[in-house]
């Protein structure tokens, strides 16, 4: 009964472009799935690695069946110039076959399991979320720490991706970036030779595929999103709009990307040349309506709100605390030095337990007034017992540039010069 309610959730049909092939367009589809399966395994025990392998292959054993039966009709939209034309996908129909495929795997794996090459890097995920005083939860996030599994990228490099997704006039962009995007990551062609690349244009990818989809039900609403793809020792990320990704590196805030808002020089300028304006109404909107210039969707709104995601990709030493994403909901309310406070503070009241920081952080940003949706993805790159050692060992550390200042962790500090 679970799986038949879950299952309802899935629309019934999606467009797509009848200019890729089937297979490819199966797979898209398929991977979708993984937003219903991997929470559905691992609610009933099966480890995350397990469940993304068994997807996996239930997505492998679809491929081999005939998939002109989930063909519905071709339909036509009005383009600018010539009518562009889409295949509909039967998505129910497809959903089913998919979950009878992986229950036929899971009969399968039980005789005989296949070998399972967990990830050499560590990484503790801390997630929360919370609507707070809004009407509706526009926020939406992913963690992929298998995403070698559910793409079956079968090389040596440890993979894994985590996004966040801010909606506004409406959930429909959130929901499609946080189901699509990293699907257009890993079916990306240049996914193993540049990583990078994939990550930026699958943003690009994503905004293009649900434009189409707003066109034809009529949708307005759109999304900001950042996205980090961890590649063996190299951090790529990408992003639109204001939610936004930092690293905490020895106990100091390393800044990765500058947000897209419209008061920024070059934003401004973009925004102009294509004829719109930038104007303050209680802050700096875009054509007096969105507060970010750039997102998934808003169609109303494009081209001046672009889609063109902007990207960075950065050396891991090994010497990384932490990866924080969130959005706006939270860096309004929470500077990048508080965030390094606020978690070891947790870490020291927990005795280095890491799994509810992020619950710690949502909170905090609660107590300093935000009001708005508040979603906060804490990604653990070294044991927090660890780092809360090295913290405690070298005060000094705990320094996060000159707004450390004010740090109420600077009691270590001076115990320490009065030691010595």
């Amino acid at each position: 009964s679970h799986l038949r309610a879950r299952e309802k959730e899935v629309p019934s049909a999606t467009g797509v472009s009848p200019a890729i092939n089937s297979e490819v367009v199966a797979q898209f589809k398929l991977m979708q799935s993984i937003l219903l399966s991997l929470p559905f395994l691992t609610s009933r025990g099966v480890s995350p690695l397990l469940a993304a392998s068994l997807i996996h292959a239930a997505v492998d054993e679809v491929l081999q069946t005939d998939l002109t039966e989930f063909k519905q009709q071709s339909v036509e939209t009005e383009g600018e110039g010539d009518e562009e034309r889409f295949t509909l996908l039967d998505g129910e129909s497809l959903q089913r076959c998919f979950f009878n495929k992986l229950r036929d795997v899971c009969f399968e794996w039980q005789k005989q399991l296949p070998p399972l090459r967990p990830l050499k890097r560590f990484l503790l995920v801390s997630i929360h979320a919370i609507r707070n005083t809004r009407r509706k939860m526009e926020d939406r996030h992913v963690l992929l720490p298998e995403f070698n599994q559910l793409f079956g990228l079968s090389d040596d490099i440890d993979r894994a991706y985590f996004a966040v997704f801010d909606g506004h006039g409406g959930v429909d962009a959130a929901n499609y970036s946080a189901t699509h995007l990293h699907v257009n990551v890993g079916l990306h062609e240049e996914i193993v030779k540049n990583p990078a690349e994939a990550l930026k244009c699958s943003f690009q990818k994503t905004d293009e595929m649900f434009l189409f989809k707003a066109k034809r039900e009529k949708l307005r609403s759109g999304t900001t999103g950042v996205s980090a793809l961890i590649v063996g020792n190299k951090l790529h990320i990408a992003w639109l709009g204001d939610s936004q990704v930092m690293l905490v590196q020895q106990g100091k805030a390393v800044t990765l990307m500058e947000p897209h808002k419209p008061e920024r020089e070059d934003e401004r300028a973009r925004i102009e040349t294509l004829g719109g304006c930038v104007t303050y109404m209680d802050c700096w909107r875009v054509n007096g309506t969105l507060a970010v210039s750039r997102a998934i969707g808003d169609i109303c709104q494009k081209p001046y709100i672009s889609g063109d995601a902007d990207g960075n990709s950065f050396e891991l030493t090994g010497s990384e605390d932490y990866l924080l994403l969130a959005c706006d909901g939270f860096f309004d309310a929470i500077k990048p030095y508080e965030v390094v406070d606020l978690v070891l503070d947790h870490l020291m009241q927990t005795k280095g337990v890491g799994l509810k920081a992020a619950e710690r952080l949502v909170a905090a940003a609660k107590e300093n007034g935000s009001s708005d949706n508040i979603t906060v993805l804490v990604v653990f790159l070294r044991d927090p017992q660890d780092i809360l050692a090295d913290c405690l060992r070298d005060p000094k550390s705990l320094g996060a540039g000159d707004d450390a200042r004010s740090s109420p962790f600077n009691f270590l500090s001076c115990e320490a010069a009065a030691t010595q």
